[in-house]
Protein backbone atom coordinates (compact mmCIF):
# COMPACT_ATOMS: atom_id res chain seq x y z
CA UNK A 1 0.00 0.00 0.00
CA UNK A 2 1.37 3.87 -1.13
CA UNK A 3 1.28 6.19 0.99
CA UNK A 4 -1.49 9.04 0.27
CA UNK A 5 0.36 12.45 -1.11
CA UNK A 6 0.14 15.20 1.40
CA UNK A 7 -0.08 18.67 0.41
CA UNK A 8 1.85 21.36 2.38
CA UNK A 9 -0.46 22.95 4.17
CA UNK A 10 -2.93 19.95 4.47
CA UNK A 11 -1.78 19.07 8.29
CA UNK A 12 -0.75 22.37 9.49
CA UNK A 13 -3.58 21.42 12.58
CA UNK A 14 -1.08 18.61 13.04
CA UNK A 15 1.35 21.31 14.51
CA UNK A 16 1.28 22.49 18.21
CA UNK A 17 4.06 24.07 20.02
CA UNK A 18 5.60 21.96 22.65
CA UNK A 19 3.98 19.20 21.64
CA UNK A 20 4.34 18.26 17.74
CA UNK A 21 6.50 19.76 14.91
CA UNK A 22 5.56 19.83 11.29
CA UNK A 23 8.38 17.00 11.12
CA UNK A 24 7.56 14.97 14.45
CA UNK A 25 3.71 14.75 13.29
CA UNK A 26 4.93 13.69 10.01
CA UNK A 27 6.56 11.08 11.30
CA UNK A 28 4.06 9.82 14.26
CA UNK A 29 1.74 9.63 10.89
CA UNK A 30 4.19 7.79 8.72
CA UNK A 31 5.00 5.51 11.99
CA UNK A 32 1.04 4.17 12.00
CA UNK A 33 0.75 3.81 8.57
CA UNK A 34 3.92 1.83 8.58
CA UNK A 35 2.18 -0.90 11.13
CA UNK A 36 -0.52 -1.04 8.99
CA UNK A 37 -1.32 -4.28 7.17
CA UNK A 38 -1.67 -4.97 2.86
CA UNK A 39 -5.49 -6.17 3.98
CA UNK A 40 -6.08 -2.63 5.67
CA UNK A 41 -5.37 -4.20 9.62
CA UNK A 42 -3.78 -1.37 11.88
CA UNK A 43 -3.00 -3.54 14.89
CA UNK A 44 -1.55 -2.33 17.94
CA UNK A 45 2.10 -2.91 16.69
CA UNK A 46 4.19 -4.90 14.07
CA UNK A 47 3.24 -8.53 14.80
CA UNK A 48 0.81 -7.39 17.79
CA UNK A 49 -2.92 -8.06 17.99
CA UNK A 50 -6.12 -5.86 16.86
CA UNK A 51 -9.36 -4.69 18.23
CA UNK A 52 -12.24 -2.64 16.65
CA UNK A 53 -11.99 0.43 18.69
CA UNK A 54 -7.82 0.95 18.99
CA UNK A 55 -7.83 0.27 14.79
CA UNK A 56 -10.90 2.84 14.59
CA UNK A 57 -8.60 5.36 16.40
CA UNK A 58 -5.57 4.86 14.47
CA UNK A 59 -8.31 4.88 11.26
CA UNK A 60 -9.48 8.30 12.29
CA UNK A 61 -5.65 9.57 12.95
CA UNK A 62 -4.47 8.75 9.63
CA UNK A 63 -7.40 10.87 8.45
CA UNK A 64 -6.18 13.31 10.26
CA UNK A 65 -3.11 13.38 9.05
CA UNK A 66 -4.23 13.51 5.52
CA UNK A 67 -3.98 9.51 4.79
CA UNK A 68 -7.60 9.22 3.63
CA UNK A 69 -6.86 5.86 1.27
CA UNK A 70 -5.00 4.15 4.12
CA UNK A 71 -7.92 4.95 6.87
CA UNK A 72 -10.56 4.08 3.78
CA UNK A 73 -8.88 0.59 3.94
CA UNK A 74 -9.18 0.48 7.56
CA UNK A 75 -12.68 0.55 7.60
CA UNK A 76 -12.98 -1.71 4.44
CA UNK A 77 -11.12 -4.11 6.90
CA UNK A 78 -14.13 -3.72 9.17
CA UNK A 79 -16.51 -4.63 6.37
CA UNK A 80 -14.71 -7.54 5.53
CA UNK A 81 -14.62 -8.92 9.24
CA UNK A 82 -18.48 -8.38 10.51
CA UNK A 83 -20.09 -11.05 12.08
CA UNK A 84 -23.27 -12.13 10.47
CA UNK A 85 -25.12 -10.38 13.22
CA UNK A 86 -23.05 -7.24 13.32
CA UNK A 87 -20.83 -7.85 15.45
CA UNK A 88 -16.87 -8.05 15.59
CA UNK A 89 -14.93 -9.99 18.21
CA UNK A 90 -12.74 -8.26 20.82
CA UNK A 91 -9.05 -9.42 19.46
CA UNK A 92 -7.53 -10.61 16.15
CA UNK A 93 -4.06 -12.07 16.02
CA UNK A 94 -1.25 -10.52 13.59
CA UNK A 95 1.71 -12.23 15.50
CA UNK A 96 3.66 -14.34 13.16
CA UNK A 97 2.08 -17.19 11.15
CA UNK A 98 -1.24 -15.59 11.80
CA UNK A 99 -2.81 -13.30 9.46
CA UNK A 100 -5.81 -11.88 11.64
CA UNK A 101 -7.51 -14.65 13.14
CA UNK A 102 -9.92 -14.13 16.53
CA UNK A 103 -8.43 -14.66 19.22
CA UNK A 104 -11.15 -13.51 21.63
CA UNK A 105 -14.51 -14.33 20.22
CA UNK A 106 -16.06 -11.92 22.65
CA UNK A 107 -17.91 -9.15 21.39
CA UNK A 108 -17.60 -5.74 23.24
CA UNK A 109 -20.27 -3.35 22.56
CA UNK A 110 -18.73 0.06 22.88
CA UNK A 111 -16.08 -1.99 19.90
CA UNK A 112 -18.58 -2.29 17.74
CA UNK A 113 -20.50 0.54 17.70
CA UNK A 114 -17.23 2.75 17.21
CA UNK A 115 -16.97 1.95 13.70
CA UNK A 116 -19.97 5.10 13.51
CA UNK A 117 -17.45 7.74 15.07
CA UNK A 118 -14.98 7.08 12.68
CA UNK A 119 -16.92 6.60 9.25
CA UNK A 120 -18.60 9.73 10.57
CA UNK A 121 -15.28 11.47 11.14
CA UNK A 122 -14.19 9.87 7.77
CA UNK A 123 -16.72 11.51 6.08
CA UNK A 124 -16.61 14.85 7.43
CA UNK A 125 -12.76 14.60 6.13
CA UNK A 126 -13.19 13.65 2.91
CA UNK A 127 -16.91 14.49 1.76
CA UNK A 128 -16.85 10.87 0.13
CA UNK A 129 -20.67 10.00 0.15
CA UNK A 130 -19.93 6.92 -2.53
CA UNK A 131 -18.08 5.45 0.68
CA UNK A 132 -20.22 6.64 3.25
CA UNK A 133 -23.20 4.92 1.35
CA UNK A 134 -20.99 1.71 0.55
CA UNK A 135 -20.51 1.60 5.00
CA UNK A 136 -23.79 2.35 5.73
CA UNK A 137 -25.12 -1.27 5.77
CA UNK A 138 -22.20 -1.86 8.18
CA UNK A 139 -23.10 1.04 10.16
CA UNK A 140 -26.70 -0.43 10.90
CA UNK A 141 -26.16 -3.64 11.48
CA UNK A 142 -23.57 -3.03 14.13
CA UNK A 143 -25.75 -0.21 16.14
CA UNK A 144 -28.26 -3.01 15.70
CA UNK A 145 -26.65 -5.29 17.33
CA UNK A 146 -25.24 -2.91 20.09
CA UNK A 147 -28.82 -2.37 20.99
CA UNK A 148 -30.06 -5.69 21.40
CA UNK A 149 -28.20 -5.45 24.59
CA UNK A 150 -29.60 -2.66 25.93
CA UNK A 151 -30.34 -3.02 29.63
CA UNK A 152 -33.84 -1.64 30.94
CA UNK A 153 -32.13 1.79 32.58
CA UNK A 154 -30.83 2.64 29.12
CA UNK A 155 -26.85 1.63 29.73
CA UNK A 156 -25.96 -1.05 27.66
CA UNK A 157 -24.45 -4.37 28.50
CA UNK A 158 -20.56 -4.62 27.69
CA UNK A 159 -20.55 -7.47 25.62
CA UNK A 160 -21.80 -10.96 24.38
CA UNK A 161 -20.43 -13.84 24.72
CA UNK A 162 -19.54 -16.30 22.26
CA UNK A 163 -22.59 -18.56 23.31
CA UNK A 164 -24.86 -15.94 22.56
CA UNK A 165 -25.64 -15.05 26.53
CA UNK A 166 -24.17 -11.97 28.05
CA UNK A 167 -23.68 -10.14 31.35
CA UNK A 168 -26.52 -7.75 32.36
CA UNK A 169 -23.67 -5.33 33.29
CA UNK A 170 -23.01 -2.24 31.57
CA UNK A 171 -19.54 -0.16 32.11
CA UNK A 172 -19.56 3.47 32.19
CA UNK A 173 -16.70 4.34 29.91
CA UNK A 174 -17.91 1.80 27.54
CA UNK A 175 -21.25 3.47 27.71
CA UNK A 176 -19.92 6.91 27.34
CA UNK A 177 -18.11 5.90 24.33
CA UNK A 178 -21.36 4.22 22.60
CA UNK A 179 -23.26 7.07 23.40
CA UNK A 180 -20.93 9.02 20.78
CA UNK A 181 -21.26 6.11 18.41
CA UNK A 182 -25.27 6.33 18.73
CA UNK A 183 -24.72 10.06 18.00
CA UNK A 184 -22.60 9.92 15.06
CA UNK A 185 -24.96 6.94 13.66
CA UNK A 186 -28.01 9.67 13.83
CA UNK A 187 -25.82 12.20 12.25
CA UNK A 188 -24.98 9.99 9.43
CA UNK A 189 -28.79 9.08 9.40
CA UNK A 190 -30.09 11.91 8.98
CA UNK A 191 -27.25 13.29 6.32
CA UNK A 192 -28.93 10.20 3.95
CA UNK A 193 -32.80 10.72 4.86
CA UNK A 194 -33.13 7.88 6.93
CA UNK A 195 -34.67 8.32 9.57
CA UNK A 196 -34.06 6.07 12.81
CA UNK A 197 -36.49 6.86 15.54
CA UNK A 198 -35.51 3.53 18.07
CA UNK A 199 -31.76 4.33 17.83
CA UNK A 200 -33.28 8.75 18.52
CA UNK A 201 -34.70 6.68 21.63
CA UNK A 202 -31.94 5.08 22.97
CA UNK A 203 -29.30 7.46 22.37
CA UNK A 204 -31.50 9.69 24.56
CA UNK A 205 -31.78 7.15 27.17
CA UNK A 206 -28.23 6.36 27.05
CA UNK A 207 -27.44 9.86 27.59
CA UNK A 208 -29.67 10.13 30.41
CA UNK A 209 -28.16 7.18 32.13
CA UNK A 210 -24.87 8.57 31.76
CA UNK A 211 -25.85 11.94 33.09
CA UNK A 212 -27.88 11.10 35.92
CA UNK A 213 -27.54 7.23 37.15
CA UNK A 214 -23.68 6.47 38.36
CA UNK A 215 -25.63 3.44 39.79
CA UNK A 216 -26.44 1.76 36.76
CA UNK A 217 -23.03 0.94 35.95
CA UNK A 218 -20.01 -1.36 38.01
CA UNK A 219 -18.14 0.64 40.17
CA UNK A 220 -14.54 1.40 38.40
CA UNK A 221 -13.93 4.23 40.37
CA UNK A 222 -10.52 3.13 40.21
CA UNK A 223 -9.47 3.70 36.46
CA UNK A 224 -9.39 7.21 35.09
CA UNK A 225 -11.19 6.37 31.78
CA UNK A 226 -14.37 6.04 34.08
CA UNK A 227 -13.34 9.88 35.22
CA UNK A 228 -13.24 11.85 32.04
CA UNK A 229 -15.13 9.35 29.73
CA UNK A 230 -18.50 10.83 30.47
CA UNK A 231 -16.97 14.14 29.26
CA UNK A 232 -14.91 12.74 26.68
CA UNK A 233 -17.87 10.90 25.51
CA UNK A 234 -20.29 14.03 24.99
CA UNK A 235 -22.86 13.12 27.70
CA UNK A 236 -21.58 16.08 30.04
CA UNK A 237 -20.79 19.37 29.37
CA UNK A 238 -20.89 22.96 31.10
CA UNK A 239 -20.73 23.33 35.09
CA UNK A 240 -21.78 19.25 35.38
CA UNK A 241 -18.09 18.43 32.74
CA UNK A 242 -16.54 20.95 34.93
CA UNK A 243 -17.80 19.77 38.29
CA UNK A 244 -16.62 15.79 37.32
CA UNK A 245 -12.98 16.65 36.26
CA UNK A 246 -12.44 18.96 39.05
CA UNK A 247 -13.44 16.39 41.54
CA UNK A 248 -10.64 13.62 40.59
CA UNK A 249 -8.01 15.87 39.05
CA UNK A 250 -5.72 15.16 42.04
CA UNK A 251 -5.99 11.67 41.98
CA UNK A 252 -5.36 10.94 38.69
CA UNK A 253 -3.08 13.57 37.03
CA UNK A 254 0.56 13.39 37.85
CA UNK A 255 2.36 17.27 37.32
CA UNK A 256 4.85 17.02 34.56
CA UNK A 257 4.28 13.19 33.63
CA UNK A 258 0.96 12.24 32.46
CA UNK A 259 -2.36 10.64 34.19
CA UNK A 260 -2.66 7.39 35.73
CA UNK A 261 -4.31 4.43 34.40
CA UNK A 262 -5.32 3.25 37.74
CA UNK A 263 -5.22 3.85 41.32
CA UNK A 264 -3.15 3.89 43.18
CA UNK A 265 -0.39 2.39 40.62
CA UNK A 266 2.49 5.01 40.14
CA UNK A 267 1.82 4.56 36.15
CA UNK A 268 0.71 7.16 33.96
CA UNK A 269 -0.54 6.31 30.28
CA UNK A 270 0.04 8.24 27.20
CA UNK A 271 -3.69 6.85 25.59
CA UNK A 272 -5.30 8.26 28.80
CA UNK A 273 -3.29 11.47 29.02
CA UNK A 274 -4.62 12.49 25.49
CA UNK A 275 -8.33 11.00 25.96
CA UNK A 276 -8.37 13.60 28.76
CA UNK A 277 -6.29 15.71 26.62
CA UNK A 278 -9.62 15.96 24.16
CA UNK A 279 -11.91 15.52 26.86
CA UNK A 280 -10.50 19.02 28.10
CA UNK A 281 -10.40 20.75 24.80
CA UNK A 282 -14.43 19.89 24.28
CA UNK A 283 -14.94 21.73 27.70
CA UNK A 284 -13.26 24.62 26.49
CA UNK A 285 -10.22 24.30 28.91
CA UNK A 286 -7.49 24.47 25.94
CA UNK A 287 -4.49 25.83 27.91
CA UNK A 288 -4.91 22.64 30.62
CA UNK A 289 -5.01 19.80 27.17
CA UNK A 290 -1.53 21.30 25.59
CA UNK A 291 -0.20 21.28 29.12
CA UNK A 292 -1.14 17.29 29.41
CA UNK A 293 0.09 16.62 26.30
CA UNK A 294 3.14 18.87 26.54
CA UNK A 295 4.01 16.96 29.94
CA UNK A 296 3.97 13.27 28.10
CA UNK A 297 6.26 14.28 25.42
CA UNK A 298 8.69 12.25 27.83
CA UNK A 299 7.11 9.08 25.88
CA UNK A 300 7.99 9.78 22.63
CA UNK A 301 10.36 7.54 20.68
CA UNK A 302 13.11 9.54 18.76
CA UNK A 303 13.19 6.07 16.94
CA UNK A 304 10.45 6.07 15.07
CA UNK A 305 8.00 9.46 16.44
CA UNK A 306 5.75 6.35 18.50
CA UNK A 307 4.81 6.77 21.80
CA UNK A 308 5.61 4.01 24.23
CA UNK A 309 1.98 3.08 26.21
CA UNK A 310 2.80 4.03 29.42
CA UNK A 311 6.00 5.03 32.37
CA UNK A 312 6.04 3.76 36.15
CA UNK A 313 7.40 6.40 37.81
CA UNK A 314 8.57 4.90 40.90
CA UNK A 315 10.36 2.26 39.07
CA UNK A 316 11.42 5.64 36.57
CA UNK A 317 10.81 2.46 33.86
CA UNK A 318 8.91 2.34 30.59
CA UNK A 319 5.96 -0.29 30.65
CA UNK A 320 5.43 -2.10 28.99
CA UNK A 321 7.77 -2.25 25.92
CA UNK A 322 5.63 -1.65 23.59
CA UNK A 323 4.62 1.51 21.40
CA UNK A 324 1.08 1.18 20.06
CA UNK A 325 -0.55 3.02 17.36
CA UNK A 326 -3.42 3.77 19.57
CA UNK A 327 -1.68 6.05 22.06
CA UNK A 328 -0.28 7.54 19.12
CA UNK A 329 -3.72 8.01 17.43
CA UNK A 330 -4.90 9.61 20.92
CA UNK A 331 -2.43 12.07 20.71
CA UNK A 332 -2.88 13.15 17.02
CA UNK A 333 -6.59 13.55 17.78
CA UNK A 334 -6.03 15.82 20.65
CA UNK A 335 -3.43 17.66 18.93
CA UNK A 336 -6.01 18.00 15.68
CA UNK A 337 -8.75 19.14 17.98
CA UNK A 338 -6.46 21.78 19.58
CA UNK A 339 -5.31 22.76 16.23
CA UNK A 340 -8.79 23.27 15.09
CA UNK A 341 -9.65 20.09 12.15
CA UNK A 342 -12.93 20.46 10.97
CA UNK A 343 -13.99 16.38 11.23
CA UNK A 344 -11.88 15.85 14.38
CA UNK A 345 -13.45 18.77 16.34
CA UNK A 346 -16.91 17.54 14.89
CA UNK A 347 -17.25 14.34 16.18
CA UNK A 348 -15.45 15.54 19.73
CA UNK A 349 -16.94 18.41 20.29
CA UNK A 350 -20.57 17.17 19.60
CA UNK A 351 -22.17 21.06 19.21
CA UNK A 352 -23.90 19.48 15.91
CA UNK A 353 -24.48 16.12 16.55
CA UNK A 354 -28.11 14.34 17.25
CA UNK A 355 -28.85 14.15 20.54
CA UNK A 356 -31.60 11.79 20.49
CA UNK A 357 -35.25 11.51 22.46
CA UNK A 358 -34.37 12.30 26.34
CA UNK A 359 -36.70 9.66 28.10
CA UNK A 360 -39.95 10.61 29.95
CA UNK A 361 -37.64 11.79 33.36
CA UNK A 362 -41.09 12.22 35.25
CA UNK A 363 -40.12 10.62 38.81
CA UNK A 364 -35.99 10.79 38.31
CA UNK A 365 -34.92 13.05 40.94
CA UNK A 366 -32.30 13.83 39.42
CA UNK A 367 -33.63 14.68 35.78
Amino acid sequence: MTAFSRGPDRTEHLILPGVLTAEQADRTVAAIAAIQRPDGAIPWFDGGHLDPWDHVEAAMALDAGDEHERAEAAYRWLADHQNPDGSWYAAYSYAEGHDGEPTNRARETNFCAYIAVGIWHHYLATGDDTFLEHMWPVIHSAVEFVLELRLPGGEIAWKRDDDGTYPPEALLTGSSSIYQALRCALAIAEHREDPQPDWELATGSLGHAVQYHPERFLDKDRYSMDWYYPVLGGALRGPAAKERIEASWDRFVVPGLGVRCVLPNPWVTGGESAELALALWAMGESDRAVQILADIQHLRSDEDGMYWTGYVFDDDAVWPRERTSWTAAALLLAVAALGGDEATTAVFGGERLPVGLAPDAAGCCQA
